[in-house]
């Protein structure tokens, strides 16, 4: 993936998009930040972690555009919104909601959950399989949910 990003940055910057080169270098600031966190305790920045960070990327822009759109700044709006496109490229396919309940259905039968106790191991099941394809806080209170009912 960091190679992807390095050779996306060089293209936008060939091409002269400067909203593109100011999102990948963001992305790249960030993953530094990562790794030098994870070489600070003795580990290395997987792929898993790397989607993990753009879905954060992506959810802290989302928050932001929704204030500003409250705010009436629609323009700072605008370009929160444009960042989470390209942000999202490097993402994989988000499940549908249908998809996510089926996913978390086949975690909880493969786990044995049977009770609220058992959410941690549903939840870190479908972070096992499912990183980057889902919304997390979404999905964890599906499983609250179906672990309750």
């Amino acid at each position: 993936m960091r190679d992807r990003f390095n050779v996306l940055l060089k293209e936008a910057m060939k091409a002269g998009q400067k909203s593109r080169v100011s999102a990948i270098r963001m992305i790249t600031a960030a993953l530094k930040d990562k790794d030098i966190e994870a070489r600070g305790q003795g580990k290395t920045v997987s792929d898993d972690d790397i989607l993990a960070l753009l879905q954060k990327m992506v959810k802290s822009r989302q928050e932001s555009a929704e204030i500003y759109e409250k705010a009436g700044r629609t323009d700072l709006s605008a370009t929160e919104r444009e960042e989470i496109a390209i942000i999202s490229e490097f993402l994989p396919k988000q499940m549908s909601d249908d998809e996510v309940k089926a996913a978390i259905a086949t975690a909880m039968a493969e786990t044995g959950a049977a009770g609220m106790k058992d959410m941690g191991k549903v939840v870190a099941a479908l972070k096992a399989k499912y990183t980057g394809q889902m919304d997390f806080a979404k999905a964890s209170a599906l499983v609250k949910g179906a672990l309750s009912a």
